[in-house]
């Protein structure tokens, strides 16, 4: 690899890619876009992930392969609501594609999956639950990003496994450059549309901050790492859904917001009392807003703290309970300030 390594990274302009593009700025970047436009890059590819030769004409796929030494892989359907074939469409075969330009390369595969292919046994439907009238399937997407890394083991290519669990915005002004799944909760505490939560009080609930993911991803690019599987979480600092609740709680406060705590409840009493005798009598969408957030919350209901990578050498360090607090803060202000949430923002807004 040369001192300034040629990188190609799909998914640029997500989450974790706009994160990326600043920690590589010693690296060539070739951003492969699709439809949206990526800024940070030095160059933008248009291509597409589930073509063959990644939508490129002979010569310039061959161009393309010459020239690069890096595949950092970000791109994703993370859409619980997508369905199993649009998910398996990007998630595993797009990564097929991938994997056969890191082949042509001579490259080395950076591939981002998630930490939640561990708790495919926590899905509504492995544990032999109804799902109501969700949209979201999360057993699609883990079944994806499962697929998605057999095909990455079973290639025979350099590559590093990287898991993340949770990504919210960044350690210390809470920015991201779009809202997920759980801002979608944070934002229902703090408009008190949540009255309960489907976890029990002690469950962790993982996450962790776009950058501390971003810089992981740079380390072990420069450092060259070629195998293994790397875990970005929090781990055994990830905090109770109780303690989540008290910060956001305090976090309104701070806002100005009277935020009324939720009840935190096991999803056994949910599906035996609560949604059918309150659940069911509600509007036909706040019926699936539910069903979808009881999806969700079956993978984090009673589960052991994930493995965690960070700390180890050469990676950044792992996160300690205050910080891993301090960026839950973070993210929930700007939020807040984003949506104009609370009398602390109302004031700042010109007359």
């Amino acid at each position: 690899m040369s001192s300034t390594p040629t990188v190609l990274l799909t998914g640029a302009s997500g989450v974790i890619g706009t994160a990326l593009l600043p920690e590589l700025s010693d690296c060539h970047i070739i951003a492969l876009v699709h439809h949206a436009p990526v800024l940070g890059a030095d160059e933008l590819l248009v291509g597409d992930l589930t073509a063959s030769r990644l939508g490129l004409d002979p010569a310039a796929y061959r161009a393309l392969a010459r020239r690069v030494d890096v595949v950092v892989h970000c791109a994703a359907i993370t859409d619980f609501s997508s369905g199993p074939d649009a998910t398996h469409a990007l998630n595993e075969a797009g990564t097929r594609q991938i994997v056969q330009l890191v082949a042509d390369a001579d490259a080395v595969l950076y591939h981002l999956s998630t930490a939640f292919v561990a708790r495919t046994e926590l899905t509504r439907s492995s544990l032999g639950r109804e799902a109501g009238e969700a949209g979201a399937r999360p057993e699609d997407y883990l079944d994806s990003k499962r697929a998605g890394e057999q095909v990455v083991r079973s290639s025979g290519v350099p590559a590093v496994i990287i898991r993340p669990s949770v990504v919210i915005g960044d350690s210390r002004t809470g920015e991201i450059s779009a809202f997920q799944g759980m801002h979608g909760i944070l934002a229902a505490l703090l408009r008190g549309g949540l009255p309960l939560i489907p976890l029990p009080a002690a469950s962790p609930v993982d996450f962790i901050p776009q950058d501390v993911v971003a810089t992981t991803i740079a380390a072990l690019v420069r450092s060259g790492r070629r195998e293994g599987e790397v875990w970005v979480t929090a781990g055994e600092q990830a905090l109770a859904t109780a303690r989540v609740l008290e910060l956001v709680s305090e976090a309104a406060g701070e806002l100005g917001v009277d935020m009324a705590v939720p009840r935190t409840v096991g999803q056994e009493m949910v599906d035996r009392l609560i949604r059918p005798v309150f659940i069911a009598n509600l509007h036909p969408r706040a019926r699936r807003r539910f069903d979808d957030m009881l999806a969700m919350t079956a993978l984090f209901a009673g589960a052991r703290p994930f493995p965690n990578s960070l700390g180890q050498p050469g990676l950044p360090p792992h996160l300690d309970t205050a910080a891993v607090e301090s960026a839950l803060r973070a993210s929930v202000l700007h939020l807040a300030q984003a949506r104009q949430m609370g009398r602390r923002f109302a004031e700042q807004v010109p007359v």
